[in-house]
């Protein structure tokens, strides 16, 4: 099958309906661009799980802040799309800025609570209101069976289960693994940054979360293991750190002192002109008490 690309509502609406004639099952999988293996991981998870799979690339502008990447943020649509027709992928969904936001659009969609003004949502203020935005438009336009969310960005994967559910959007909505290179690093779109220097040293940040994860599931007081690791990511070459926290892997409420139920490590940290972020599963081999 080879891949298609349309760029209005009207065109993907016209697809979906022609694949649901057929009695097919679809899945989505957004995405800003730039595709890279990690993105590809994603695409045959959905093939798993549907017959027909459709890639959004949609640079998003409501989710980045005025003195963020949003004109920088690579944007390789040809490219992109040879990676896809080699995937099994049925659709791309490329639509511009006036489709999704065009003269007179005065809606948004906010989450509340701790899943939203901690991590990235106390980093980037107003992030995760873009994400939701363009999210809920993605899903409701496609109205696909499940859409595909990589863990790389698991507190945006727990942002839209929450308000998935709370709209009650009929779409399943699935979890992928983090993709990673040899050395370690998550895959992403802004690894394209680094200086090969800095692409050197980037894997630093999967050791020491590494690190922190072996000895946090075993029982070992957070702050000390913390704090180590904040030395050991600064003196590696990056700076700022946003944040290096652990937290509850279903409410992302902070952990403190030990850890003795599934928990997550998190770290965003600027590496030159790349902001990267990464984060392990902890399962603690302790019980409390």
């Amino acid at each position: 099958m080879s891949l298609t690309t349309v760029h209005t509502v009207a065109d993907l609406r016209a697809t979906v309906a022609s694949w649901r004639a057929e009695g097919l099952r679809v899945a989505l999988v957004p995405t800003m661009g730039a595709l890279h293996d990690g993105h590809i991981s994603l695409t045959k998870l959905a093939l798993e799980h549907a017959d027909r799979v459709i890639v959004s690339i949609f640079v998003n502008p409501t989710q980045f802040s005025p003195d963020e990447d949003f004109g920088a943020y690579p944007r390789t649509l040809p490219d992109d799309q040879k990676l896809l027709d080699g995937a099994g992928v049925a659709l791309c969904f490329a639509p511009s800025v006036d489709e999704m936001y065009p003269d007179g659009f005065a809606t948004k969609v906010h989450v509340d609570g701790g899943m939203t003004n901690v991590l990235c949502g106390a980093a980037r203020p107003g992030h995760f209101d873009g994400v939701a935005q363009i999210v809920t438009k993605l899903l409701l336009q496609a109205l696909p069976d499940c859409a595909i969310f990589g863990q790389k960005d698991y507190q945006q994967l727990m942002v839209i289960r929450r308000f998935s559910a709370d709209l009650n959007i009929p779409v399943e909505i699935i979890g992928a693994k983090i993709l990673r290179e040899k050395d370690g690093l998550a895959m992403s779109s802004r690894n394209r940054y680094l200086t090969p220097d800095e692409r050197a040293i980037a894997p630093t940040l999967n050791r020491v979360l590494a690190s922190i994860t072996a000895a946090a599931a075993s029982g070992a007081d957070i702050g000390p293991l913390l704090a180590k690791g904040r030395e050991d990511i600064l003196s590696a070459g990056f700076d700022p750190i946003d944040y290096l926290e652990i937290r509850d892997a279903q409410t992302l409420d902070l952990v403190t002192q030990t850890v003795t139920k599934p928990a997550r490590v998190f770290v965003a940290a600027r590496l030159g002109k790349a902001r990267l972020i990464d984060n392990h599963a902890i399962e603690p081999s302790h019980t409390a008490g």
